[in-house]
């Protein structure tokens, strides 16, 4: 199989990961048919012997000088250390040993190098931040004057662009070793200790001798994965080592000409976890150039509101359509509930810990054993929840943008946002948001189709009036002007008069502040995400939406005449109801929206639901809304792309399941 990509014109290579499971397995030497729970042990004998490696070699190197001589990027002879972890620690000279009488080969250890080497290159900018944090510390940690952080971000290394939220965070964990402590810690090796090591195997370390992997000529959907195993947890000579042919199901998303790489096998509880990477040609994303655009805007019940603009040759910026919504007030209460009771649940452990004060034989340790293990259950539901809500928000967005044609898609940089002023409820759940996880995938997703996401300032994007930057009054609701609120926004400009809903106007601004400053955009050097980083006055002028002119689809003109209508006019349907069903698909058609050859109503749909919507119905709760068998829990709603037809392209964004 060749590892070379080929790559046509205006296409680049993108590497990315799918996630899939290890399930079973065949011992190459005895022929023997490894079960799920063999699999799972051999896996685990291999990942303790490298754990053990890595977390030795944290346990000496994890602390400033080597930390400082690994980031440096050269060795003591000044040459450059190499770019994998494992041979920069070698070429360091930094080297581990498994324990005596146990016998493993060279590219076990190098596991062992690569995942202790890529800790220690992590800590490097924690430690900067902490020692920025610590050599300006405020005379008020909760609350820095101006001048205070511009001497804190001057301090840390591309501090001008951290989020605030990032120093601020840093600073609370400094103030409680403060308080358990009575003193400032020295760095961030005494605030924080060594990092902890996962068991897992980094089998791209490896080569050819220790693991492999091969698509299926057959069938591209299918991989094998080979490599070397333990038949015993210490293993004393190279005897006690086998070969083991572990096929994998390769996800829908994995292309059939992409090339794979060797995974990242995880543990997580009986199972076996593989991160596969893999390579594969995309269409190159520009960051400037841009005629239609989408712009997104962040808000908590309704998530995401979106629309696009275009740009025309005489640089005026008009919007396309009305906008449309992601809507998610039943997931966001969920996850609130679950977030309320894990703080409760947090907080009787704490008791139950502070009861038994390290008295392993006290009568409450059970209670505590159990609460453990719950807590740990509605963290994975709230883990899941976000995962689940934020795929499904991101595919929405990306859909919008190829139903309008847009090449690219500006989202609002709020990393730095930290409610307040809304009540301990609503200020919660405004900073629980996964804005950080919907960005991410939505740069995956739009990755694939060639566009480009790109942050913008989030500076006065719902503020002023996105057709000519007056600042906006803000009212409870259209039929209530003079009530000040939230959600309405009018213009109190006379020659404008623009009002409508507070998100659509933010997703206007954003869209044509993006449009208007895109010879501005530059690509991050940490993330390599694309970011305008600054509003200029002179461009900002120009980022307006200029309104068009309504007209009218149908003359109206009267010409003749009014039709004499009927004095009795025909009943409603609802008035005549229509007569029974008939046993079977044949018949008289059936009252309401099904179509008269379906036994029961079409997936997400009800009577007073439209076919695109997934959403709890309005009648009240319905607990069992996964048994109508659309999305989860029937929590979201999302508006269809609806400014063009997309030929040949599946939409995802009616159904989330």
């Amino acid at each position: 199989m060749s590892r070379k990509l080929p790559i046509g014109k205006g296409k680049t290579s993108r590497t990315a990961c799918a996630r899939t499971l290890v399930r079973t397995g065949v011992d190459e030497k005895t022929g023997e048919r490894l079960s799920p729970s063999d699999v799972t042990l051999r896996v685990g004998w291999c990942a303790d012997l490298v754990s053990n490696m890595a977390a030795a070699l944290l346990d000496e190197h994890c602390n400033t000088s080597d930390v400082e001589v690994l980031a440096s990027g050269v060795d003591a002879g000044g040459r450059k250390l190499p770019s994998k972890a494992w041979m920069a620690l070698r070429r360091l000279g930094w080297s581990a040993a498994p324990p005596e009488g146990v016998k493993v080969n060279d590219r076990i250890v190098r596991m062992a190098q690569e995942q202790a080497g890529r800790a220690l290159r992590s800590v490097k900018w924690r430690a900067d931040v902490v020692l920025g944090v610590l050599a300006t510390w405020p005379a008020d940690p909760s609350k820095r004057t101006p001048r205070e952080w511009d001497q804190v971000r001057a301090a840390i290394c591309g501090g001008e662009h951290l989020p605030s939220s990032i120093i601020k965070a840093r600073t609370r964990q400094v103030v409680t070793y403060l308080k358990a402590n009575g003193r400032l810690p020295v760095d961030v090796f005494e605030l924080e200790g060594a990092p902890k090591v996962a068991r897992l195997l980094l089998l791209a370390a490896c080569d050819g001798q220790q693991a492999t992997i091969e698509r299926s000529e057959t069938d591209t959907g299918q991989a094998l994965l080979r490599l070397q195993l333990p038949t015993r947890p210490d293993p004393a000579t190279y005897r006690d080592w086998t070969w083991v042919a572990c096929p994998i199901a390769l996800p829908p998303t994995v292309p059939a000409a992409a090339v794979l790489h060797l995974p990242t096998l995880r543990l997580a509880g009986d199972t076996v976890r593989a991160d596969l990477a893999y390579t594969h040609a995309v269409p190159k994303a520009h960051r400037t150039g841009h005629t239609v655009a989408l712009g997104v805007d962040w808000g908590l019940n309704t998530l995401l509101s979106a629309g696009a603009v275009q740009l025309n040759g005489a640089g005026r910026i008009t919007a396309l359509g009305a906008g449309a919504q992601f809507r998610a007030a039943g997931v966001l209460a969920k996850q609130h509930r679950l977030r309320r009771l894990s703080e409760r649940l947090h907080t009787k452990a704490d008791q139950y810990e502070r009861l038994i004060a390290g008295h392993d034989d006290h009568q409450r340790a059970p209670k505590l054993d159990v609460l453990r293990s719950e807590i740990q259950h509605v963290s994975n539901r709230r883990s899941n929840l976000n995962d689940a809500l934020a795929w499904a928000a991101a595919r929405w967005a990306v859909d919008q943008a190829i139903a309008a044609g847009a090449t690219v898609v500006y989202v609002e940089d709020l990393r730095s946002m930290e409610a307040g002023g809304m009540g301990r409820t609503l200020n919660t759940r405004l900073s629980q948001q996964v804005r950080g996880q919907i960005a991410d995938r939505m740069r995956h997703l739009a990755t694939e189709q060639g566009i480009a996401v790109v942050t913008v300032p989030a500076r006065n994007t719902s503020k002023l009036c996105p057709h000519c930057l007056t600042p906006l009054r803000h009212r409870k609701a259209p039929d209530q002007p003079t009530i000040p609120g939230w959600k309405w926004a009018i213009c109190p400009h006379q020659d404008c008069g623009w009002q409508g809903d507070r998100d659509h106007g933010a997703w206007r601004r954003i869209a044509a502040r993006g449009l208007a400053h895109q010879a501005t955009t530059v690509s991050d050097r940490a993330s390599g995400h694309m970011v305008i980083r600054t509003v200029l006055d002179n461009l900002e002028a120009n980022a307006v939406v200029t309104p068009t002119a309504k007209t009218s689809r149908k003359d109206r003109t009267k010409t003749g005449s009014t039709r004499r209508r009927s004095p009795r006019p025909a009943p409603r349907r609802r008035r005549a109801p229509s007569p029974a069903r008939p046993r079977g698909p044949a018949g008289q058609r059936p009252e309401g929206h099904a179509h008269t050859d379906r036994t029961r109503l079409p997936r997400a749909a009800h009577r007073h639901q439209g076919v695109n919507t997934i959403s709890t119905p309005t009648t009240g709760h319905r607990p069992r809304g996964t048994a109508l068998g659309a999305g989860f829990h029937l929590h979201a709603h999302a508006s269809p792309p609806r400014w063009e037809t997309i030929p040949e392209t599946q939409s995802h964004s009616g159904s989330l399941s």
